[in-house]
């Protein structure tokens, strides 16, 4: 169970830290083209529909919960994000009972099955925005069984959630949504915090005494530039489909996925060009020197707080 705060890039980030092979069950729009419907099936992603995407569409479900009933059943890996929506708000929402569904469904056909629930806490400091640091916490496995018990399947589902939500709320950011919320999250910000630190934020938060860090010195802000001219048409192509994306949250997904294909035929025409006109030589340096510019920047470039 995974908190989500940043579209498509989590699920990304939690499996790269994760050796087991997984299955993911994302909202059904993104399904909606029939090119990316199938890359992404390809990727072990699973349609589920919400009832914001009509009442009627919700029947699809009960085919995608099969799949995930035998999934369990063959104890495979399955990776949910019980708060249903995406949303940069430094708070874990409330969660989605669906995923209880598919649990206690998979205990339903098989009561000697055991599943074992493991909340995943996503964390990013300066989210839709690069470079920036991101921390992902693996919390103490839960034994969904000892919350199943058919007689009482309300109130054990509402323990179980429970259960889960409190362990995200220690593995991420957790800022109260209350009336002070702007507030705490605008006070963290101008203090510089460093997000990543999970333990030391919360405690902060519950405490009222936030204790920020000096802003760094921006050593590599020229370097920028050289980038930007090195890879002038894909930058072009990016901002282009930046300014198209309606969600925010999308904003880490496209850049990933768009400049990853660009930027790397971006690199391989010029090396190729180079080693052509000039010498094989030159080319790979160009390559190799080009990188690792990039490598400098993300790295040593002062990621602040947002």
């Amino acid at each position: 169970m995974v908190n989500h705060p940043n579209g498509l890039i989590d699920p990304l980030i939690v499996a790269v830290n994760n050796p087991r092979i997984q299955h993911f069950l994302v909202r059904a729009s993104a399904f909606k083209k029939p090119l990316i419907k199938r890359f992404l099936e390809s990727l072990n992603l699973m349609p589920i529909f919400r009832i914001r995407d009509g009442v009627k569409q919700l029947g699809k479900n009960t085919e995608v919960f099969e799949k995930c009933f035998d999934l369990l059943n063959q104890q495979k890996a399955l990776m949910i994000f019980p708060e249903g929506s995406h949303n940069h708000k430094r708070n874990v929402r409330k969660l989605s009972k669906g995923f209880s569904r598919i649990v206690f469904g998979a205990l339903d056909r098989n009561p000697k099955l055991k599943i074992h629930i493991i909340s995943v806490g996503v964390t990013y400091q300066n989210p839709s925005e690069y470079p920036t640091d991101v921390c992902v916490y693996f919390g103490t496995p839960i034994l969904a069984n000892d919350f199943y018990n058919p007689q009482i399947i309300h109130s054990e589902i509402k323990r179980l959630k429970e259960a889960i939500r409190s362990q995200l709320k220690t593995l991420s950011v957790h800022i109260p949504l209350d009336e002070n919320y702007e507030k705490t999250l605008s006070k963290l910000t101008s203090e510089n915090v460093d997000f990543t630190e999970i333990e030391k934020v919360n405690l902060m938060i519950k405490t009222k005494n936030i204790i920020g860090r000096r802003k760094k010195i921006n050593y590599v802000s020229l370097i920028k530039p050289i980038i930007i001219l090195n890879c002038i048409i894909p930058w072009f192509i990016w901002k282009y489909i930046e300014s198209r994306i309606e969600e925010f949250e999308f904003i880490d997904t496209f850049r990933y996925g768009i400049n990853s294909i660009t930027v790397s035929l971006n690199f391989g025409i010029l090396t190729y060009l180079l080693s052509y006109f000039f010498n094989l030589k030159i080319g790979i340096f160009y390559l190799i020197s080009s990188l690792l510019l990039i490598l400098l920047y993300s790295k040593l470039h002062p990621i602040p707080a947002k």
